[in-house]
């Protein structure tokens, strides 16, 4: 097999073969190629009833048009030389590629013909396609928009992860409580990807490093005795915005090195006998298994090495095939972008690589290393710093442990002689973690490692800077800088919101696809009364898509002339989803109260998965769904208030979600959230912000304007103040409305017959250490609401506030993040591809 792929490599096939004329674009095309596909290839007929066929069908059809340019791509890349980036990432959530293809492709229009002609509806395609399982939140959705950016404007950029067999799981509810179910995205297979076997890579595990010396008598070191596994590359299309890019996604799959043992099975030990197998799947099996047991976190690891060997490996395959074992040049033609502390590994990795198997020296090593990894932060939360024990890196990856531990002693000799006698600041900086159970501190090694250090807001950027990782700063001020996120507006304005767009590019062209910026010029139409009827009707034809989406899914109706109030995000204390829940009871007792004058008809929609390990967030979820049945099943509350729990979060319900929203809810601790990007997608859409002065949103609301933003809650600043002094009872007992919002909690109004079940919430809430603060913002923002709630019945105001939103958004886009991503650390030209 070795040999075959070796073969294939290194041939030169006739050019009769691959030389071709182009595919048709139009109707009559790409009809001939579905039918071929749905009859020939999928050998479907007149009887079949199900979606499916006509989707795989209609997908084999696109994907052969990004078939052309994507080896034309490639083509132009290996003929220009040029330098390359390498976006690392775990976590790629790309979500549904069918419409995405069309609008990139230019071909919407006259596939929904081609489809019509067959009596089909392209709607009812779309909906049959399973969202790629590949990410859990803002993490995996930022990787999405920046690989689409990249492709649009051309930049040689590739991705790198895995491709997980189930990846996020499907949430279902019972009786109001998560439940996990597998979500087999591939059961019906992928018509996108491209298995590429010639390109599998070997990953190394266990094992111990053995000294010796080479034929020339210098030290080497090799990593002997090892458990492999194979890397499997499949390979998806990133196609840029009608510019005849197409970029690449390399997702690895994890296999034994040999299928079973014969032997064993032969003897009649048939588990044994794929026990190889099995353990090696594993690897890719699900993303993000649960790290709360020794064997998840073990997983985990194995999943993050198992990313970056095999990357790295690819990308030193492809350099030698161009320009043999000579890596003078390596630094000028690559950089390694790692999304987040999960790819760090790739650091000691790619050391290990030029020492051991290229034969270079440390400090020949370290240079290309140091000039080729940039470090992307995510979070501001010192727990979520990955930290791994040293007993586990010794027993799954010794060689990469001997490595950083030589980093480790470099790096904090500079420390020693940049503040002599400092033995806490050589303490706090190390990127080993003294201890009972030594750790290794993961954000360390990717600062120490890396030329580039990025926040991804400008206040988190500064808090890095700051806080968390303060000591480095000052030793490498340089390094450090922000690149505040973005969304692609193709797929979070032009696909998912086409009664917006059209409306959009009927007033002021369409270049806005690929220039964000000018939908300012949308501001002045704000003030004319028929433009404002026209963008209402659009938000209501969008809110009553997602009103039968809630229908569907939770069997609870909407009313479109209410206000919807939406978050959705991942489930996470400091994304403060309790607090919206206090405020649905607050208002949930008013109307108990009769306290209903010129009151606001308000719909909240919450959604978001849970980490299946987090208890407490687990619970929120089940509150949620507990004051959701009561308040929906009131005679007493009736359309003024309704609230649901949509369950299964994903992105193709989110194409759905923010173009029907008209409140945005942003509300984490001040602090604590990095950047969001949902905050972006609401307010590309026309939402209005209530939110804190946390991550983007402080950048949001400098765009948008005091006036078209309900700010609320304690600053950055405020928050460290409040620490040790803070007493949520006082807080409680000085505020009615809340005093009545935890007593209705307290006395198990909304859990008769689950006694006891929130306690661990109420705990939380009135304890002098919550840091979040939930109590602290809790008047704050009843304030803000009941504003956006006068504001919201001035429909004229409302709207107008909505527009200059859109008009607003323009930074948000990612091409804007990627021009600055490249201006200030890759360095890339951009590329068209050969015709």
């Amino acid at each position: 097999m070795n040999k075959m792929f070796e073969l294939l490599r290194n041939s030169t096939l006739a050019p009769e073969l691959t030389e071709l004329p182009p595919l048709g674009m139009k109707k009559k095309d790409l009809a001939e190629d579905f039918r071929r596909y749905f009859s020939h290839t999928l050998g479907r007929d007149k009887r079949s009833v199900s979606t499916h066929y006509p989707y795989a069908a209609l997908a084999l059809t696109l994907r052969d048009r990004l078939m052309e340019r994507w080896k034309n791509t490639r083509d132009a890349y290996s003929e220009h030389d040029c330098k390359r980036a390498h976006y690392m990432s775990l976590e790629f959530l790309m979500g549904r590629a069918l419409s995405n293809a069309m609008l990139n492709l230019g071909v919407s229009e006259p596939s929904a013909k081609a489809l019509q002609s067959f009596g089909l509806d392209l709607e009812e395609i779309v909906e049959a396609e399973h969202d790629a399982g590949l990410g859990n939140g803002g993490l995996g959705r930022l990787a999405a928009c920046f690989l689409d950016s990249c492709a649009s404007l051309q930049l040689p950029v590739v991705g790198y992860g895995i491709r997980y067999e189930y990846g996020m799981f499907r949430q279902k509810l019972d009786n109001g409580h998560q439940v996990e179910e597998p979500d087999h995205w591939l059961r019906a297979g992928n018509p996108w990807e491209l298995e590429r076997p010639e390109f599998i890579q070997r990953v190394q595990f266990g094992g111990y490093s053995e000294h010796y010396r080479d034929g020339e008598g210098h030290a080497r070191v090799r990593w002997v005795n090892t458990n492999d596994v194979l890397a499997v590359p499949f390979d998806m299309p990133v196609p840029g915005y009608r510019n005849g890019t197409v970029n690449t996604l390399r997702l690895w799959k994890a296999e034994a090195t040999d299928e079973f043992d014969l032997g064993e099975f032969n003897a009649g030990s048939y588990p044994e006998s794929v026990a190889a197998k099995n353990a090696a799947e594993h690897i890719t099996m699900v993303l993000y298994p649960n790290d709360s047991s020794e064997n998840g976190k073990e997983l985990r690891l194995r999943q993050q090495y198992f990313l970056a060997s095999a990357s790295l490996n690819d990308v030193v395959r492809r350099w030698i095939r161009a320009h043999g074992r000579d890596f003078t040049q390596f630094a000028d033609k690559n950089c390694f972008q790692l999304n987040d502390t999960h790819p760090t590994c790739a650091i000691a990795d790619l050391m290990r690589l030029l020492m051991d198997e290229q034969h270079l020296n440390w400090d020949e090593s370290w240079a290309i290393v140091s000039r080729t990894m940039a470090y992307t932060n995510h979070t501001l939360l010192p727990e979520a710093l990955e930290r791994w024990p040293v007993r586990l890196f010794e027993r799954l990856l010794p060689r990469l442990l001997d490595i950083i531990y030589e980093i480790n002693a470099r790096f904090l000799g500079k420390v020693a002689c940049r503040w002599p006698g400092d033995s806490d600041r050589l303490r706090r900086m190390s990127i080993i973690e003294e201890g009972p159970e030594p750790q290794v501190r993961m954000a360390y090694l990717a600062i120490v490692g890396s030329y580039s250090v990025n926040g991804v807001a400008q206040l988190h950027s500064d808090l890095l800077q700051e806080g968390l990782f303060h000591d480095f700063y000052e030793l490498w001020p340089e390094k450090f800088n922000n690149k505040t996120n973005g969304v692609t507006q193709r797929r979070w304005m032009a696909s998912c919101n086409p009664g917006l767009s059209r409306l959009i590019s009927d007033t002021i062209g369409n270049k806005w696809v690929m220039d964000l910026d000018q939908l300012q010029q949308l501001a002045p139409y704000a003030d004319d009364a028929a433009f404002r009827d026209k963008w209402y009707a659009v938000k209501q034809a969008n809110k009553q898509r997602l009103a039968d989406l809630v229908k569907a899914d939770c069997n609870v109706v909407f009313n479109v002339d209410a206000m919807f109030d939406v978050q959705v995000k991942r489930i996470h204390e400091y994304k403060r989803q309790l607090l919206n829940i206090l405020h649905v009871i607050h208002l949930y007792d008013r109307i108990k109260r009769g306290d209903t004058e010129n009151w606001t008809p308000r719909c909240v929609l919450i959604g978001g998965k849970a980490a299946p390990g987090y208890a407490i967030a687990k619970l929120i979820i089940k509150l949620t769904n507990n004051v959701a049945a009561l308040v929906n099943s009131d005679p007493d509350v009736g359309d003024l208030l309704k609230v649901v729990f949509l369950p299964n979060y994903r992105v193709s319900a989110m194409e759905i979600i923010c173009p029907g929203t008209d409140l945005s809810e942003q509300i984490s601790t001040a602090g604590k959230e990095a950047s969001g990007t949902g905050n972006m997608k609401f307010m590309m859409n026309g939402a209005i912000t209530i939110g804190t002065l946390d991550g983007a949103n402080i950048e949001i609301r400098e765009e948008v304007g005091d006036d078209n933003f309900f700010l609320f809650g304690l600053t950055a600043a405020e928050v460290e103040e409040v620490r040790g002094s803070y007493d949520p009872q006082a807080i409680i007992h000085d505020d009615e409305d809340l005093r009545r919002v935890m007593k209705l909690l307290c006395c198990g109004h909304f859990n008769q017959f689950e006694p006891g079940i929130f306690d661990a919430l109420v705990h939380a809430i009135r304890s002098p250490h919550d840091p979040w603060l939930v109590a602290a913002d809790f008047r704050s923002f009843v304030d803000a609401q009941q504003l956006a709630a006068e504001v919201y019945r001035d429909r004229e105001r409302w709207v107008r506030m909505s527009i200059y939103n859109t008009a607003a958004s323009g930074k948000f886009s990612t091409d804007r993040t990627m021009r600055e991503y490249n201006a200030d650390i890759w360095g890339l030209e951009p590329v068209k591809p050969l015709r």
